[in-house]
């Protein structure tokens, strides 16, 4: 009954957290990856004024233009980029749904960063290609040996996310170049996922399509906006493989929902200071209170920070935490590693100075 590419698909290390978890009661969670504030005020108020003037209708497979063309203004007005041929998605794990579906045939091979968002491999392989892994350890940065370590002649496009979900890295302008070079000498896709662009703490944000054409961009509105259910999402590339993405999603998600498109013009026009303030605050809370007793890097962007376990054995100090009430990801769940573990701080400052705690006491100090 169950398809062979169905089995390949192993359930999700996030979902086995929490059913280890499922009997604990009250638990500092750490674990989940999404905004923890609502969709902003006046967002809800533009969504539901067009569900109410009826427009709740399907749209057109593309996105409707006028979301279409507040995309380009905005990636014009924050990395003075023109985006080339754009598509709304469902989410941004809509937008690499449709890309692998176009752009992969089955023996194909795709360069993943190693630390990854969890998606990426198992996409990949559901779609019949073969995820190539480059290492980043030990700081989550990218460097060319490693580039040409993962290489190979069948190898087809490559996968970047910065700020990158697990680690919180984000690649600096080297980096995106190194990246942009190395995919036009091998003539790569360059798939970059950039949904955590609003939360880079230390630096200027920056897209590797400032510096490659062949890229394709993905993007969207459920971190910037906290709008991880409403599925509204972009991708922007080169004109064929869009046509092609559009294609595909006309015969599976047929478009992104019509009210949240039109919410999501205001998104955009928003400002999000104070979003990228509060999780800065968060990030120094959790780095900061970890530093002494646990080898990490401090991040950069997103919201997530990726220490190593003590002992570099993830597995047995996640089973710890939990017993003592803390929910965290062993690092097995987005790496071919397990030495290190994730830590989500879109939480509310309270429950990371708690979770700080107890994960401490669960760690011997440095030198014992």
């Amino acid at each position: 009954m169950i398809s062979n590419r169905a089995k390949m698909i192993d359930s999700s290390g996030i979902r086995k957290v929490f059913d280890l978890a499922a009997s604990l009661e009250n638990p500092v969670d750490l674990s989940i990856g999404q905004p923890d504030f609502d969709v902003p005020k006046e967002v809800k108020e533009e969504a539901i004024d067009w569900i109410r003037r009826g427009f709740n209708k399907y749209t057109v497979t593309q996105g409707i233009p006028e979301l279409i063309d507040e995309v380009r203004r905005y990636y014009q007005r924050r990395f003075n980029v023109e985006l080339d041929r754009v598509l709304i998605t469902s989410g941004v794990s809509g937008g690499l749904t449709l890309a692998f579906l176009s752009a992969l045939d089955p023996g194909d091979e795709v360069l993943v960063l190693d630390p990854y968002f969890v998606m990426y491999k198992h996409l990949v392989t559901l779609f019949g290609a073969v995820p190539r892994y480059v290492d980043t350890y030990p700081d989550f940065h990218v460097r060319p040996e490693a580039l040409e370590k993962a290489l190979s002649k069948r190898a087809k496009a490559i996968v970047i996310n910065s700020p990158a979900n697990p680690t919180g890295a984000v690649l600096n302008r080297d980096e995106l170049k190194l990246v942009a070079e190395f995919a036009e000498a091998h003539n790569l896709l360059i798939v970059s996922d950039e949904i955590y662009e609003q939360l880079t703490f230390d630096s200027e944000p920056d897209t590797v399509a400032r510096y490659s054409s062949n890229v394709l961009v993905l993007n969207g509105l459920s971190k910037m906006g906290g709008m991880t259910g409403w599925r509204v999402g972009y991708a922007a590339g080169p004109a064929e493989l869009i046509e092609r993405m559009t294609m595909i999603q006309q015969y599976t998600f047929v478009c992104a929902p019509a009210f949240a498109q039109k919410a999501a013009i205001v998104a955009l026009q928003r400002g999000t200071a104070e979003m990228l303030a509060s999780y800065r605050r968060k990030r120094d809370i959790v780095y900061d209170g970890l530093k002494q007793r646990f080898n990490v890097n401090k991040p950069a962007g997103a919201f997530y920070i990726f220490p190593e376990a003590p002992g570099g054995e993830a597995d047995g100090f996640v089973r710890r935490a939990i017993e003592n009430n803390v929910l965290i990801i062993p690092g097995n769940v987005f790496s071919e590693r397990n030495t290190h573990f994730r830590i989500s701080f879109a939480a509310p400052d309270e429950t990371l100075q708690q979770g700080v705690r107890i994960l401490n006491a669960l760690c011997p100090p440095t030198g014992e």
